[in-house]
């Protein structure tokens, strides 16, 4: 195929020599030139380049709408005593809080995990519910491998730990088994609460920081060594927790005493954890989580006793805030945390479902079952309900 003339060729072979000569160049000059290719246009046969707008938008904790949320003004749902499961392998206790570990837990949009720290002789910080010869869920630093592993695989998600120091065991002891867990790296260390709630970042901020996990320790002190492992009630207040019947939840500030009132505690910048769990009676001075009524607990009504629901709003109500943190047990049921997202005014995305199985049915025939409560009565006459 012939290629078309260049400019300076169409130039030099348009000379005339006389004026007609000259127009009848000219003129087929501009056609010549007419028919070059622009620079400048694409070609016919490739398709013009398209410019991506709609990327999809960035989801933290379940929602892109938590993203530019300050962390304080979203409410957490939290699971009490998280790592004590009613399960196969605890032999269905009694005793556990929950029907799902931690990891499932947060794969189903829990994200706040409380659990109780004990010291064995040995030195090792220990998952234990009252009595490491009661319920042992291992050690500490194991368990903050399975979430830091989670948490590696969420990266768009920031979560919370709250952790009973049950022996007093120092800040250099919790922050060996951060390190040795490999979750250290994900710690936050926050604004002091004098600078209040809006102080705090967004979730998205958190996340771009890589400083996405807020760890509260009762009691440790404070150390400039391991910042992140924060003394729970420098920044936290909690409600009253031991309760016996679904018409004790209120609100009124139980710990720390020093803070005084819930709403002097809110004026501090504290954050506000409403404890929502209850316990039943098997004698005058043995408690264990009461599973009987907890479709009710964690219900999301705002009108029936000691439902989550109403018991959110009466607190909200008194407080001019919502609540930071919500701690409950077996979180899977009511479910508890359709109010947490009434709160967060959130339609959720990515949550899991738990896995199908459970083995609610057999707990209850166990509770119910006079092997295991005399199993349970003589067993030192131990008091479940400390947390």
């Amino acid at each position: 195929m012939l290629g078309l003339p260049s400019y300076h060729s169409l130039l030099t072979y348009f000379r005339p020599s006389s004026m007609t000569m000259m127009t009848a160049s000219l003129r087929n000059f501009l056609f010549l030139l007419l028919a070059l290719p622009n620079p400048g246009a694409a070609s016919p046969n490739l398709l013009p380049r398209q410019t991506i707008t709609n990327a999809a938008p960035q989801i933290c904790n379940n929602s892109p709408d938590l993203c530019s949320r300050t962390y304080t003004n979203i409410t957490h749902l939290g699971a009490h005593n998280s790592a004590f499961v009613r399960d196969a392998s605890t032999g269905n206790s009694i005793a556990g809080n929950q029907f799902y570990n931690a990891t499932v837990a947060l794969s189903a949009g829990v994200r706040l995990l409380q659990a109780q720290v004990h010291r064995l002789d040995d030195g090792t910080l220990e998952l234990c519910h009252t009595l490491c010869s009661l319920m042992d869920a291992g050690p500490l630093d194991k368990w903050l491998e399975k979430i830091r592993y989670w948490m590696d695989q969420h990266p768009d998600d920031v979560v919370t730990l709250l952790l009973v120091n049950s022996d007093d065991a120092s800040v250099e002891e919790f922050g060996a088994a951060f390190e040795k867990a490999g979750i250290a790296k994900y710690g936050f260390v926050p604004p002091s609460p004098s600078e209040g709630y809006a102080a705090w970042p967004t979730l998205a901020g958190m996340i771009a920081a890589g400083t996405r996990l807020v760890t509260y320790i009762a009691s440790i002190t404070a150390s400039s060594q391991y910042p992140y492992l924060l003394p729970e009630f420098d920044y936290v207040f909690e409600t009253p927790y031991n309760i016996l019947s679904l018409d004790g939840f209120g609100c009124d500030l139980d710990r720390p005493s020093s803070a005084g009132t819930a709403t002097n505690a809110i004026s501090k910048g504290m954050l506000p954890l409403l404890n929502h769990f209850a316990y039943t009676s098997l004698t005058s001075d043995i408690q264990i989580p009461d599973a009987s009524d907890v479709n009710t607990t964690n219900s999301p009504s705002t009108t029936t006793t000691g439902a989550l629901g109403l018991h959110v709003n009466n607190c909200t109500g008194l407080w001019g805030v919502k609540p930071v943190y919500l701690l409950v047990d077996f979180y899977n049921r009511g479910p508890s945390i359709d109010t947490a997202d009434r709160l967060n005014g959130i339609q959720p995305v990515g949550r899991e479902k738990e896995p199908s199985g459970s083995s609610a049915t057999a707990l209850w025939t166990r509770f119910l079952s006079a092997q295991g409560l005399v199993v349970f009565s003589v067993f030192w006459g131990l008091v479940l309900s400390d947390i």
